[in-house]
């Protein structure tokens, strides 16, 4: 299997990424084949995963521009896989030039490739963090050294909290991270479920599989559990409701019914 130029030396190229499944889906280049492999597996039982993971990345954007338009100019994407081209950084500086971010990830490729990325970016960094801790990305150098907390926060989890079970209890991560934030900071989450799925549920069942395997489960929770992630927030309309029902740009033409799969909100905290 050859190895490209920019992964990184002791990276094992034969085993699939989450963070690279989600690239390939978006179309693009920092996947391997390992990965490629496994995304096509999975889209035997989701032919629409492409679609999901667009409508995923039209969402943030609208969060994002939320946020911007709110006064909000700092921002913590947990989860982020590698921030290249349309990530989280690059919606924000569209709109804010002044303002900072700071991507997290577990995925050692993820963190090298995207420091590789953003060197010489002095408004965002990347940092080695998993969410299941939350007080590595709190005490992170780079998030002390970028960010003031004392000031309202943007927080994006986006398809992070589909990889936690509940046995690693990630409310209470969620929660940890929130009482570290400012007043006024925004919760933004994004996260599938069987609900809006044009597939029969035992058949999108098969999807998981394809996750256990790799050893990342997907978990696939209901509206009212992914409701629970907003205790000690306030629900910016529209709510918690499919990815292009929140804020929609302009009144559209139907979308890919895969576009409504799972459930997309934003949050202020008190």
């Amino acid at each position: 299997m050859e190895r490209p130029a920019w992964a990184s030396p002791g990276t094992d190229i034969s085993v699939p990424s989450v963070s690279r499944m989600h690239d390939y889906y978006l179309g693009g280049s920092h996947n391997f084949e390992a990965d490629r492999a496994a995304a096509r597996r999975a889209m035997e039982h989701l032919p629409g995963l492409p679609k999901v993971a667009q409508a995923g990345r039209a969402f943030m954007r609208r969060a994002v521009r939320y946020a911007v338009g709110a006064g909000i100019t700092q921002f913590i994407d947990v989860g982020s896989g590698i921030p290249a081209c349309g990530g989280v950084h690059e919606a924000v500086f569209k709109l804010s030039p002044t303002a900072r971010v700071v991507h997290a990830d577990h995925d050692p490729v993820a963190v090298a490739h995207g420091r590789r990325l953003l060197d010489g970016e002095p408004r965002a960094a990347v940092i080695a963090a998993d969410l299941r801790r939350p007080r590595q990305i709190l005490e992170a150098p780079e998030v002390r050294e970028l960010l003031d907390l004392r000031l309202p926060t943007a927080l994006l989890l986006i398809g992070v909290l589909d990889f936690i079970e509940d046995v690693d209890d990630p409310y209470s991560a969620v929660a940890t991270l929130r009482d570290a934030l400012a007043p006024g900071s925004l919760l933004v989450i994004g996260h599938t479920a069987y609900d809006g799925m044009p597939v029969p549920e035992d058949r999108a069942a098969r999807l998981t599989e394809v996750y256990r395997d790799i050893r990342h489960p997907l978990i696939m929770r209901t509206q009212d559990r992914i409701a629970r992630f907003f205790e000690g927030y306030e629900m910016v309309e529209p709510g918690l409701v499919s990815p292009p029902h929140w804020r929609p740009d302009a009144p559209a033409e139907p979308e890919d019914p895969y576009a409504f799969t799972g459930y997309a909100g934003v949050g202020r905290s008190a």
